[in-house]
């Protein structure tokens, strides 16, 4: 299995906060699915290293448009 930091589901959930986004409309953004995105907000499951760097980009993405601190 994955291993993420130990915080990942609690960022996940921040970020998706902070965007004003639904679970389902992260899951679009990142190209997974509103189950996957649910079971790393409730630490279910962890993301491979693929769907990390995924999600760090797109968090990248966000802070080089302002709308993510």
């Amino acid at each position: 299995m994955a291993k993420a930091p130990e915080n990942f589901a609690e960022r996940v959930k921040e970020v998706r906060q902070q965007l004003g986004l639904s679970q389902e409309e992260l899951a679009h953004e990142l190209g997974v699915s509103f189950s996957t995105i649910n079971r790393w907000e409730n630490s279910k499951t962890v993301p491979f290293k693929l769907a990390r760097r995924q999600f760090e980009a797109f968090c990248e993405r966000m802070k080089e448009q302002g709308r993510l601190i």
